[in-house]
């Protein structure tokens, strides 16, 4: 007796559906980098502007205009990994026919890309906690 749980699993496609894994947190970790560079850089000019430390006028567009493309770039780009991880499930589900549970790494990718329209939310309307 071996205690069959279900139908065999083919060692192949695991490694397959964690390599994808890998490549969606690899993903996360780019854009992670993007949008908090580019949210630090807008801050940070506007703590230099508020606090009057820089000597005449600095024109905000510039930082501002660089961090919300950093910002806007990592959250699209994360966007853009959630969606091709899915397709890629799928199909992968429909090869094996079996559904796989949906990963961590899955939930991770969402909620940052959440954090991620919040950041970009507030550098272009001033709005939230941040």
């Amino acid at each position: 007796m071996t205690g069959d749980t279900g139908p065999p699993v083919d060692l192949g496609y695991e490694r397959t559906r964690m390599s994808a894994d890998r490549t969606l947190m690899a993903w996360i970790r780019t854009s992670v980098s993007m949008i908090s560079f580019g949210f630090t850089i807008y801050k940070f000019f506007v703590y230099l502007q508020e606090s009057q430390l820089l000597s005449g006028q600095l024109p905000m567009h510039g930082p501002r205009n660089l961090g919300l493309g950093l910002v806007g770039l990592g959250t699209f780009l994360l966007g853009m990994a959630i969606v091709e991880y899915l397709l890629y499930q799928r199909w992968l589900s429909r090869e094996m026919k079996q559904r796989f549970p949906l990963s961590t790494s899955l939930l991770a990718a969402v909620l940052i890309s959440l954090i991620g329209i919040l950041a970009l939310l507030n550098l272009l309307f001033n709005v939230g906690p941040l």
